[in-house]
């Protein structure tokens, strides 16, 4: 594989059933020259099948994500299937919330869109859940994906896509591979806008540090760890506010950790009120 092609998509699905329909709709190709996961691509699209759980999937998106490194401002999105108590079969949602059951920790995808399914907060856990007595939707992949790919993108870049498989009236061990692949090939229509926003989002990062980065570090102290910090967020910052300039309130600024403390309160400002 060419570490220089310019793939801007980065789908992670466990399952080969999961990628099958996404494989047949992007026409894209099996990477026959890389070993420890199954990897597809086109132009725009790479397709990465980690396995089942968390530790393959965050094996899985690093090492992609590492085979990438020079693309900036990825796309990185999760499809996938989740059980619920109620839901109907083939829903679809658009995670806004991720707790792994294991930590517990908490993660929040950004949505700054308006998305086009309803949204849900999953549960992530090492085993499948058999009861059906949990309010959220389970699955075993998503915390490991979010938790993981924040370390190479931006967080709005960053979504989940799940697509009940199963509830109390058909329990998981009715899923059939086909019946999966059939699931996903059904929401594909829907998957679309959602990538074409995704990379629209990110064309409007800038690829170069901005200005007022430049301006930043020169007025505040950043240590290399933070300089880091300040283009994240400024490249959040940009995608949020479509660029607005950031009214600093110099009189509280004394500190670069103070820039990164009020940048990072007033993004979450924003995306709460989206």
């Amino acid at each position: 594989m060419n570490p220089q092609n310019p793939h801007k998509i980065f789908i992670y699905t466990a399952l080969p059933c999961e990628a099958k329909p996404l494989v047949e709709h992007f026409s894209l190709k099996k990477d026959t020259t890389v070993q420890p996961f199954a990897v597809y691509f086109n132009h725009d699209i790479c397709l990465t099948v980690t396995g089942l759980g968390k530790n393959a999937m965050a094996a899985g998106v690093a090492y992609t994500q590492a085979l990438f490194a020079s693309i900036e401002h990825p796309v990185l999105l999760n499809i996938g299937i989740a059980g619920h108590k109620d839901h109907a079969v083939g829903s679809l949602f658009l995670i806004d919330k991720i707790t792994d059951l294991d930590s517990p920790k908490n993660y929040y995808p950004p949505l700054v869109f308006t998305p086009p399914c309803p949204t849900a907060h999953v549960q992530t856990a090492s085993r499948p859940q058999l009861n059906y007595d949990r309010l959220h939707l389970c699955d075993m992949e998503a915390s490991a994906f979010y938790e993981t790919a924040v370390r190479f993108t931006s967080g709005e870049l960053i979504q989940c896509l799940k697509v009940i498989s199963d509830n109390r009236l058909s329990p998981v061990e009715n899923i059939q591979p086909k019946q999966v692949s059939s699931l996903i090939a059904a929401h594909v229509t829907t998957i679309e806008p959602i990538l074409t926003e995704l990379c629209r989002m990110a064309g409007s990062v800038s690829t170069q540090a901005p200005e007022l980065f430049e301006q930043l570090i020169q007025k505040h102290h950043f240590t290399a760890s933070e300089r880091g910090q300040l283009k994240n967020l400024l490249s959040r910052w940009n995608v949020v506010t479509n660029q607005r300039a950031p009214e600093f309130d110099e009189s509280q600024l004394r500190r670069g950790k103070d820039v990164l403390f009020w940048l990072d309160q007033q993004i979450s400002k924003i995306e709460f009120c989206l």
